[in-house]
């Protein structure tokens, strides 16, 4: 319910009493088990970056890293693109525009923000310690690469703006993983 409302009212737009009457509790019990609006989006972006799988979309990125095969890693980083940007890059975007005029909003997309930007430079201290990079190439370029992959700006460009699928952008992802910075054979 809460995402629908934010998706289509925007987040001045979807109130904590429009919430709650859609769940059918009451805007006390949404405060109460929430914390308000940026802590019912935090609980979102947190569902939405689990991902679909099992295992939370984090666990099977580390999991990949077992792989020696810089290319399998490159792949699998994809497929998880393709499976949790759909879900997440709304929400940040929300939240970029949100940020402009709510404090708490700019400080839950800054934290966000920066949290992946954290998760892709331990990915790039992965591909760098394994061997993976190009010659030349840093650890510091690799996770600038990644963190764009990973940005709700590239999704929304190519899958919401130029109509590409979700599996359409996750090969995009690896292709541009593998192609700018895994070196031939890895």
């Amino acid at each position: 319910m809460a995402l629908r409302l934010f998706l289509e009212h925007g987040y001045t737009g979807a109130t904590v009493e429009a919430i709650a009457g859609a769940a059918g509790v009451s805007a006390a019990t949404v405060y109460k088990s929430y914390g308000g609006k940026s802590a019912l989006i935090r609980e979102l972006c947190s569902r939405a970056l689990a991902g679909e799988g099992a295992a939370p979309a984090e666990e099977r990125s580390n999991a990949l890293r077992a792989s020696g095969d810089g290319r399998e890693v490159a792949e699998g980083w994809g497929a998880l693109a393709a499976e949790v940007s759909p879900r997440i890059s709304p929400l940040l975007l929300l939240l970029r525009t949100a940020a402009a005029s709510d404090a708490d909003a700019a400080g839950l997309y800054d934290e966000l923000d920066a949290a992946r930007l954290a998760r892709m430079a331990d990915n790039a201290r992965f591909l760098a310690g394994a061997g993976h990079l190009r010659p030349g190439l840093t650890a510091a370029t690799a996770r600038d690469v990644l963190w764009f992959c990973t940005s709700p700006e590239a999704y929304e460009l190519l899958a919401v703006r130029r109509g590409w699928s979700a599996a359409r952008f996750g090969r995009f992802v690896a292709d541009t993983i593998a192609g700018t910075l895994l070196r031939d054979g890895a």
